[in-house]
């Protein structure tokens, strides 16, 4: 039998593991005319090969019809965003009518924020991770001042214990417990940018309603790594980009979830007394949209929280990687990312030692969190220099993620051997 701490193992398995041929459909870099070993999806996902057919496509129509091209292109471009509306429900575990595309991350984050965080008298605190990602954090602090409030006495920050890198979830749980009638909203990034962590959302949803509040996630480096429910979870809503896992390109669309159960309380804009909310007239019923009349008809479901038409080559972007998740299965692509997380952490453990130590804790997506211990920017260099992609974070911190979709067990193994290369002075 094969050691699995050996090249050959590495290669035996992606020959007999089904879901390798999907690396075929992605274009690498290359350096030195060889493929990189690619190890940033977390940061920004390889384009597919089909990528550029689609977009082509959507130019060609626009070369082709002009302004017409919203009415007689092969995907008609006034609605093309919902061609990609049940691959987002089937990502994120929603119906339909809970997921839309549009926007980027942050904007949805603060359209949600209007809706959601709505304090008044002693309920105004924001709960969230200390280590969120810094646009939450700017995010968050600027609604607080936006109420009148200030981020240091509203904004509550879940702090580590003394020398961890994890947050318990039951932690979080007694925070919110904690803070109880103050709590306005809980917003935490469910897959951690920074460590990786995992964190559940079924358990944090329940607990925030307990005590009155609304609970938001953050899926930035969830939507696409991890399979989620959503819907069942009773998650009232969430934001995530697609540039990541969902391999949508730089500064590609992004999407949006609202629990069916607030789709009504914002029905009616003359009602004062309902759920507010920024509006645009992409968010009116499209029967009536080009009638261009002045008063707001909201769609009955998550798209009334659109703004304006949506960029039509992002879309065809993002439609182009949709259907390879499709065709894999979120399910599938979980299962694949976690054999390989886990081999990735083997490989570290048995040949770094203590040169270098993970992070990440057991409940997870594929993103490792590496600790240099010594030679940080020579480390890095090293790693530059063999071609190998990751993605470094001041002073000693590494993330590498073998994407599910498109690295293999060979890659893992020869980063590995890259790494201890280095501490072995080669």
């Amino acid at each position: 039998m094969l050691n699995s701490n050996s090249l050959e193992w590495a290669k035996n398995k992606d020959i007999s593991d089904p879901l390798s041929k999907f690396r075929q459909e992605f274009v690498f870099p290359k350096e030195d005319g060889q493929d990189v070993l690619y190890f940033a999806g977390h940061s920004l996902g390889l384009m597919p090969k089909r990528t550029k057919a689609a977009i082509q496509s959507e130019l060609d129509a626009w070369g082709e019809y002009g302004v017409e091209a919203h009415f007689k292109s092969k995907i008609p471009w006034v609605n093309y965003h919902e061609v990609v509306t049940a691959s987002f429900a089937r990502l994120v575990g929603a119906k339909e009518s809970e997921v839309v595309a549009m926007n980027s991350l942050t904007v949805n984050l603060h359209l949600m924020m209007t809706s959601f965080y709505t304090p008044k008298e002693k309920r105004t605190k924001i709960l969230i991770e200390s280590n969120t990602f810094p646009s939450d954090k700017y995010a968050v602090d600027s609604q607080a001042r936006f109420h009148g409030l200030n981020p240091q006495d509203t904004v509550v920050e879940l702090k580590h214990a003394p020398g961890a890198d994890s947050i318990n979830d039951d932690f979080i749980i007694s925070e919110i417990k904690r803070l109880g009638d103050s709590l306005e909203l809980v917003l935490i990034g469910q897959c951690n940018y920074l460590s990786g962590q995992k964190f559940n959302m079924a358990k944090i949803a329940e607990a925030a309603h307990s005590v009155g509040a609304k609970v938001g996630f953050n899926l930035a480096h969830g939507a696409g790594n991890l399979a989620m429910n959503l819907h069942d979870d009773d998650v009232d809503f969430a934001v995530w980009c697609s540039y990541k896992y969902l391999n949508s390109g730089a500064g590609g669309i992004a999407g949006c979830f609202v629990h069916e159960k607030h789709h009504a309380a914002a029905k009616n804009p003359k009602d004062f007394t309902s759920m507010k909310r920024f509006e645009g007239w992409w968010g009116h019923n499209k029967t009536e949209r080009f009638k261009m009349g002045p008063n707001f008809n909201p769609i009955s479901s998550v798209e009334a929280w659109q703004l304006s038409n949506p960029p039509i080559f992002q879309l065809a972007a993002l439609k182009a990687s949709l259907e390879l998740f499709d065709e894999m299965g979120i399910k599938n692509a979980r299962k694949r990312g976690d054999e390989l997380t886990s081999y990735f952490e083997m490989m570290i453990k048995e040949n770094l030692g203590t040169h270098v130590t993970v992070v990440t804790p057991a409940s997870r997506g594929s993103m490792l969190c590496l600790k240099v211990t010594s030679r940080h920017q020579e480390f890095k260099n090293h790693l530059m220099n063999n071609h190998a992609i990751v993605d470094f974070r001041e002073p000693n911190i590494i993330r590498a993620t073998p994407t599910a979709m498109y690295n293999s067990f060979t890659d893992v193994y020869q980063l590995v051997q890259i790494m201890k290369s280095f501490f072995n002075g080669k």
